[in-house]
């Protein structure tokens, strides 16, 4: 660690935003050579030890109010625990504004599995900015639910006039929004988004192989990938109203590395498909792709990839905000590209995971302005 700190609030205490928390504590006191999981261990002189949450929000009942050390840990929250003895941070989480951030058929189930709305009374737009102000914050993180797409949009609002970056982890299209990335920029301040890739998870690996396919002269005909979990990211999206961008997200990060033969609505299936309880945080994908290679003669392929799905971002979204704070330094404002293009499922513009790889190494070192 080099002494410096990047200053994050955080918006939606639940499993992604505990494995991430629970993880920069683990390699705080790892060094880098017994240090895995990253793409990155330095950037700009920063590593994972150097990210500090100094703000959170979350509606729930059990986690507002409480030090984010416990908060953490508090139910509904289900993945597995990383690092289990977190000090207590002097950062109470606080209310945040409910909007379409909590389904209404959550209240259908046991407490155990759902959301539990806290009777704390919502805050202000102008109390959400001063706490950020008042914390130091330098980035916020966009952790809601899917399908939260007011409750984002505020919250974007929050970012833009409390004067800092934001990373939007979820599918609402923000960072992929003209009129939003054009707010930032002329803001000065560095958007990354929308909606998070998985460290290994079912679209990267999706991506990879629709694009080995392309590669290798395979005519892909038709896909499906379906997945089942038991967090409350699946049972939410059991309301399918929510997943109007979730499935539009999914999709394209898939067609867009079929370049100009892309498939026909009937012949891509791609989304959530069920909540299944004892999973909790463990996610089960199942992809199958049909296609043809040389004499018009089938082939088929079926995968089958099981996986923590929260811990699984973690690492990116470290990555997402050290390169978010690198922006910062430059005093470069707007949608940083080459990030959103590898750390996230639908950025502003698609790239092959290679040709983003190599975007954000150019970034990294100076290279490119983005």
């Amino acid at each position: 660690m080099n002494g410096k700190r990047i200053k994050i609030a955080i918006v939606g205490v639940g499993n992604c935003a505990s494995s991430l928390i629970q993880g920069i504590e683990y390699y705080r006191h790892k060094g880098e050579k017994d240090a895995i999981g990253f793409m990155h261990w330095d950037i700009g002189g920063y590593t994972p030890g150097d990210i500090e949450v100094v703000a959170a929000f979350d509606i729930d009942k059990r986690k507002v109010g409480k030090d984010i050390a416990e908060a953490i840990f508090a139910l509904p929250n289900c993945t597995k625990t990383i690092f289990p003895d977190i000090e207590k941070k002097d950062v109470i989480v606080k209310m945040g504004k409910v909007l379409d951030g909590l389904a209404s058929h959550m209240k259908n189930y046991d407490e155990r599995y759902t959301f539990v709305l806290s009777d704390e009374p919502e805050p202000s737009q102008e109390d959400i900015v001063q706490t950020l102000k008042d914390s130091g914050a330098e980035i916020l993180l966009n952790y809601l639910p899917v399908g939260s797409e007011e409750a984002t949009k505020f919250y974007a609002d929050c970012a833009l006039a409390a004067g800092v970056g934001f990373i939007n982890c979820i599918p609402v299209f923000i960072a992929s929004d003209p009129d939003w990335a054009r707010r930032f920029e002329e803001k000065r301040l560095p958007i990354i988004g929308d909606d998070v890739k998985s460290q290994i998870g079912a679209t990267i690996v999706h991506r990879a192989l629709t694009n080995l396919f392309r590669k290798r002269g395979v005519k892909l005909d038709r896909t499906y990938q379906l997945n089942t979990g038991g967090n409350t990211d699946f049972l939410n999206m059991l309301d399918r109203s929510r997943l109007r961008s979730k499935k539009i997200s999914k999709t394209e990060a898939v067609q867009s590395q079929l370049g100009e033969k892309r498939l026909n609505d009937e012949n891509i299936h791609i989304g959530p498909s069920d909540w299944v309880a004892w999973q909790k945080d463990n996610k089960v994908c199942f992809i199958r792709m049909e296609g043809r290679i040389f004499g018009d003669i089938s082939i088929n392929l079926e995968l089958r990839l099981s996986v923590e799905d929260s811990p699984n971002s973690g690492g990116v979204v470290i990555d997402a905000i050290r390169c978010c704070k690198l922006a910062l330094e430059r005093g470069k404002g707007g949608v940083l590209y080459s990030a959103s293009a590898y750390f996230m499922k639908h950025p502003p513009k698609q790239f092959t995971d290679d040709e983003a790889c190599k975007m954000v190494e150019d970034f990294i070192t100076g290279k490119r302005e983005d």
